[in-house]
């Protein structure tokens, strides 16, 4: 079997708007981005890539037992009635951390517009995204000046940038509502395996946790996940900020210690498993890790490199340079065919004032801004690697 990597072009049609668009606004010039993920190498599986997945989570001992899937996670398998160009016959998702409510205007469009076959989404406000039948998602924003435009645009002008990120295809306004039209990184694939990674140790904005008032409810919430958290002193007021509550969340996962957590995945053939944020422990972080390559050794060696290009690109990149990113993701997806790898989400990406600059690797404190982006790429950079290494010295077939 014959595997390339993934080589995503902007979709040869034009996206039509819908006829209850008011007006579309003057879109970002759109590049002909012919190379959209890493290599053009062409890989093998060897004999142990071709065997069935086992579910083996009962193996994986995360600090709390993953619930069942919700049905609203669960892939479709009927054909839609819609007829297009698209590969009809492919299934799709789309794994974008969303930051923006939904709207009514939103939700109407989401139960009235065609939907790709099997489309799902890993994370996020599940109403806030829609996709279309191009090979495009519109991602609904805050107005032109959002953070996320701001960022795309600024990105565009970086060649080497623009291959580690979604496709963008400018701005589009429909009845007042603002979106991003954005290419869904996972049209033409089929029954893919899918991981979305959170990076960085901070995933908050030092402006979301300014304020110093304490609260009671905060409290609450945090003695309802662990009674012994608090100190004597925020136990006897029964109340902390809103800070302390924000870094007691981070430490429930590997965000503070590694720089990045596991938010969900999807196994071929299985609904999405979304509750992996307890998965903190390099032992949890590895066995989770090789349940999703399935000791595909070709899928590993070419993760690995996509990783550390990316890695460099970033600490090459103007943009990151200037910026700091928080709560970004990797998306990671791979079939029988192909694979990809991709920086998402700029949501709260936010340029820094002439003064300071940011590594992305130096411990955070108040005022410094860093939020350990390519700490996080490090660290798991270093569990691909090790599952690599493992792999490599005991391979064994895995039966249904």
């Amino acid at each position: 079997m014959t595997m390339t990597s993934t080589v995503l072009q902007r979709p040869t049609t034009t996206p039509t708007v819908e006829k209850q668009a008011t007006k579309a606004t003057p879109t970002t010039t759109r590049r002909n981005r012919s190379t959209m993920a890493w290599s053009h190498e062409k890989l093998r599986f060897s004999c142990i890539d071709n065997i069935g997945l086992k579910q083996l989570w009962k193996l994986i001992a995360l600090d709390t037992a993953t619930p069942p899937a919700e049905k609203s996670g669960n892939v479709e398998h009927h054909q839609p009635k819609t007829t297009s160009n698209s590969n009809n016959h492919t299934n799709t998702e789309n794994a974008l951390e969303l930051s923006a409510p939904a709207t009514p205007l939103l939700l109407e469009h989401q139960h009235t517009q065609y939907k790709p076959h099997g489309w799902m989404q890993l994370s996020g406000h599940p109403e806030s995204i829609v996709p279309t039948s191009t090979g495009i998602v519109r991602k609904r924003i805050a107005g032109i000046e959002d953070s996320e435009v701001l960022a795309y645009q600024q990105i565009s002008q970086e060649p080497k940038t623009l291959q580690i990120v979604p496709a963008y295809f400018g701005l589009r306004e429909l009845q007042t509502q603002h979106y991003i039209e954005l290419q869904d990184l996972l049209a033409g694939f089929k029954d893919p395996c899918v991981m979305d990674i959170k990076l960085g140790t901070r995933t908050f904005l030092e402006s979301e946790v300014s304020n110093q008032t304490l609260r009671p409810d905060l409290y609450q919430k945090m003695i309802a996940v662990d009674a012994s958290a608090p100190t004597p002193a925020e136990h006897e007021a029964q109340a902390v900020t809103k800070l302390r509550y924000m870094l007691f969340r981070e430490s429930l996962s590997s965000s503070h210690s590694k720089g990045f957590r596991i938010e969900a995945l999807r196994l071929r053939g299985r609904a999405p498993l979304k509750d992996l944020k307890t998965c903190r422990s390099s032992e949890q972080i590895s066995q989770t890790i090789e349940q999703f390559l399935a000791a595909r050794r070709s899928v590993q060696k070419e993760l690995l490199k996509r990783l550390k290009h990316m890695r460099l690109v970033i600490e090459q990149s103007a943009f990151f340079n200037r910026h700091e990113i928080i709560g970004s993701s990797l998306f990671i997806v791979y079939d029988d065919h192909r694979m990809g790898a991709w920086l998402i989400d700029f949501a709260k990406s936010r340029q820094l004032p002439p003064h300071l600059c940011v590594n992305h690797r130096s411990p955070w404190q108040p005022g410094n801004r860093e939020e350990g982006l390519l700490h996080g790429m490090d660290e798991l950079i270093h569990a691909f690697e090790e599952v690599y290494a493992r792999s490599g010295s005991h391979r064994s077939c895995l039966k249904i």
